[in-house]
């Protein structure tokens, strides 16, 4: 029977990871463009870990090199935060969550590069056994949303390449120092694309220095703080007492939470066939298996991702 510590941290990363599910429903929420809405989202973060003495003490301590790593890590971090919530305004917030499914799927591939390990063929293998999942949830979605599919998709390839290289680097500063880094460039590389957006991407574009709505401040300030400050600093205490292959079946439910979310709070299930949940179950089935079919000790450095994806670099 679990301790009383382990079983009090055990609560405290699936409150996490379902704080994490409410990013994909703030993300449809919000009426702003996906371009502002991360920036914003980027913005108040950075100012709130500004606020740290302790991300500051992080900072000095770092070489040039480190941050100059990290920061490049950032722009990968804005442009998978920029495509996770073009997904979901191009279809809504169970696509976007489910196309985040996909992403151990090309970290089987990625990783291996990335961060020196061996290339796993029952990786690979699980992967290729989630292409009728992905089938089917193409098949399940309107046609009209589609095109958010395929940004999703993306989006769970740029999770590949930024989680290995965060692995990569694991350890190597204060993980708030590391966060506030890694925001500050994404921040600042969304501001240099905003003027050209509307003519690369239109559906994305929008104005960044324009203030939000009262209701979406609102919304930004929860997604901000409550969806991606709070749960990372209650998982590095989580982590403390549990192992990675706890926290990575843990993570593995984010898009379930987003999906349940969405179903009473937007009531996405009127705009979804039968299908694309039939294909979600299988996704999600070789998501949950994906630990399952790794050796001992494979699964290290899941607290690197659980800290990214406030992740700290979620969705």
């Amino acid at each position: 029977m679990p301790t009383h510590p382990h079983r009090t941290a055990l609560l405290q990363i699936h409150f996490c990871v379902l704080l994490w599910g409410f990013t994909a429903i703030f993300g449809k929420l919000i009426s702003l463009p996906a371009l502002p809405l991360v920036w914003w989202r980027m913005l108040i973060v950075v100012v709130a870990l500004a606020l740290l003495p302790r991300a500051w003490r992080g900072l000095r301590a770092l070489p040039v090199r480190s941050v100059l790593a990290y920061a490049g890590i950032g722009v990968l971090v804005a442009l998978h935060w920029l495509t996770f919530y073009g997904s979901i305004k191009l279809a809504n917030a169970s696509v976007g969550a489910t196309c985040m499914a996909l992403a151990p799927v090309f970290i089987a591939v990625v990783e291996p590069w990335l961060a020196r390990r061996p290339f796993s063929w029952r990786e690979l293998a699980l992967g290729v056994a989630m292409l009728p999942g992905v089938a089917l949830v193409v098949g399940g979605v309107p046609h009209g949303m589609r095109a958010g599919v395929a940004v999703g998709a993306l989006s769970a390839l740029l999770v590949s390449f930024f989680a290995s290289l965060n692995k990569r680097l694991a350890g190597h500063g204060d993980p708030l120092t590391v966060t506030g880094i890694e925001l500050g460039a994404g921040t600042l590389l969304l501001t240099a694309l905003a003027p050209l957006m509307p003519h690369v991407f239109p559906a994305f574009a929008g104005d960044v220095f324009a203030m939000p709505a009262p209701r979406d401040a609102l919304y930004l300030l929860a997604l901000a703080l409550l969806c991606t400050l709070l749960p990372f600093a209650l998982s590095l205490v989580a982590l403390r007492q549990l192992s990675a292959y706890t926290v990575q079946l843990a993570i593995n439910l984010e898009p379930v939470y987003a999906i349940l979310l969405a179903i009473p709070l937007l009531g996405e299930q009127r705009e979804l066939a039968p299908l694309f949940y039939l294909g979600v179950a299988i996704l999600l089935g070789a998501v949950f298996l994906h630990p399952l079919l790794q050796k001992p000790g494979k699964i290290e450095h899941a607290e690197t991702l659980c800290a990214s994806e406030s992740k700290m670099v979620d969705p």
